[in-house]
């Protein structure tokens, strides 16, 4: 019986792990210590980083890619290995219940979609525990502090099946800064209005887009911004209420899906720099790479 256990071992797994053990080898990490992480023989991941591993169709490993690039991203800042199997098997999960994978394993099981469609249904605690592993990698990102505005920071996650602030997790308190270093309360559904409103007016617009954090802005953090080779758009919505500031925002996903918004605010407004995602996971490997170019 070819179970959607036995299709992640046989078809994603090997290739999944492939990739990770590329990403860490081009870090710097010996092959005894990534085959510590990924529970294989260091000869396999010799073998992997030889290109020994069959590649997935490539809808498929587009997907694995960038689960591959997270997880390494876990292991470099220090994540325990329960949080990695965790994060690992929760990120599989959601492939299969977005339906994302569910084409592909009917074809290779020979059953039909809807069967897979059936067997998985997503939680709302694998979005607390993403938004955590999220958050834990976020605050642990030197040079953090400067990014924190005077409102403070909120990260914001929208689950699929989101549909109202309640649904979406986000950070009690918002990130604020205690005798300079940043902390946060674990994140929670309901946690904030405005962010949650604001991903849930975007991923409206543009399904992918899931989840933001809102950092500070001025010329510095802009001039970083036009330098990382993603897509930005450039706005102010001083003057406006909430409502109206939120759908000047997601209006710009109507046609695009930028990777930072731009805020320049205005009269009583502090310019905020709004940085999306896929997911939490996503928008704080945007923080970071924002970051580096700052230094």
């Amino acid at each position: 019986m070819k179970t959607p256990s036995v299709y992640i071992t046989e078809e994603l797994m090997p290739y999944l792990r492939a990739r990770i053990a590329g990403i860490l080898y081009r870090e710097g990490l010996r092959q005894s210590r990534i085959a510590g992480y990924l529970g294989i023989t260091q000869a396999m991941v010799s073998k992997y980083l030889g290109g020994m591993y069959k590649r997935p169709p490539e809808e498929v490993a587009v997907l694995l890619d960038a689960i591959a690039e997270e997880i390494a991203g876990l292991i470099l800042t220090g994540a325990a290995k329960d949080e990695i199997i965790v994060f690992t098997s929760r990120r599989l999960f959601e492939l299969f219940s977005s339906g994302k994978l569910c084409r592909h394993y009917a074809k290779y099981a020979g059953v039909s979609e809807d069967i897979c469609r059936s067997l998985f249904a997503p939680t709302h605690s694998s979005a607390v525990e993403e938004m955590r592993l999220a958050l834990r990698e976020l605050l642990s990102l030197p040079g953090l502090p400067k990014l924190i505005p005077e409102v403070r920071s909120n990260l914001a996650y929208a689950p699929p099946g989101a549909k109202s602030p309640a649904d979406v997790i986000a950070i009690p308190g918002r990130i604020t800064l205690v005798k300079g270093r940043p902390y946060a309360l674990p994140p929670e559904p309901g946690a904030s209005k405005f962010t949650a409103s604001l991903i849930l007016s975007v991923s409206g617009r543009a399904p992918e887009v899931r989840s933001v954090m809102n950092v500070r802005l001025d010329h510095e953090i802009a001039e970083a911004v036009g330098k990382l080779g993603l897509k930005y758009s450039e706005i102010r919505t001083g003057g406006l209420s909430d409502e109206e500031a939120i759908e000047r925002i997601a209006g710009l996903f109507e046609n695009d899906s930028p990777d930072f918004i731009l805020d320049w605010g205005g009269e009583g407004v502090e310019p905020l720099t709004y940085v999306f995602g896929r997911n939490p996971l996503d928008v704080v490997g945007k923080v970071k790479v924002l970051l580096e170019v700052m230094k």
